[in-house]
């Protein structure tokens, strides 16, 4: 319990650190984590950030985010997108993805998305 505690104040205090670096320890060590509940905290810390470099990471990555194997984690993830007050970058970077050479299941998920996120508004 308190391991639980040390990493959900370490995810937090990246997730409010300017420093860009932040973003890719969080997506190295979070977003890889073997522990659903780490991968769905960190995808939560990556969102709240709102800048296009942290939405990249939940959005265009396979196995991240909204694209993460354990449906938990996905839907979470969406959660958390729909609950955010702006979503200007979230839909940049949803079109973005959408545009991409991606994989069409990446492609997929971010249509979807930008769709609930539409029906939303």
């Amino acid at each position: 319990m308190k391991t639980v505690n040390k990493i959900d104040n370490i995810i937090e205090a990246l997730c409010r650190h300017e420093d860009p670096k932040s973003i890719s320890i969080l997506e190295e060590i979070g977003t890889n984590s073997e522990i659903d509940e780490i991968r769905e905290k960190t995808a939560h810390a990556l969102i709240r950030k709102n800048c296009p470099e942290s939405l990249r990471v939940v959005i265009s990555s396979a196995g991240k985010g909204i694209n993460d194997l354990s449906a938990r984690v996905a839907m979470s993830s969406i959660n958390e997108i729909l609950s955010l007050n702006d979503k200007t970058e979230v839909l940049k970077v949803l079109e973005e993805t959408m545009n991409s050479e991606e994989k069409s299941e990446i492609k997929d998920t971010a249509r979807s998305v930008k769709a609930l996120i539409t029906y939303s508004m």
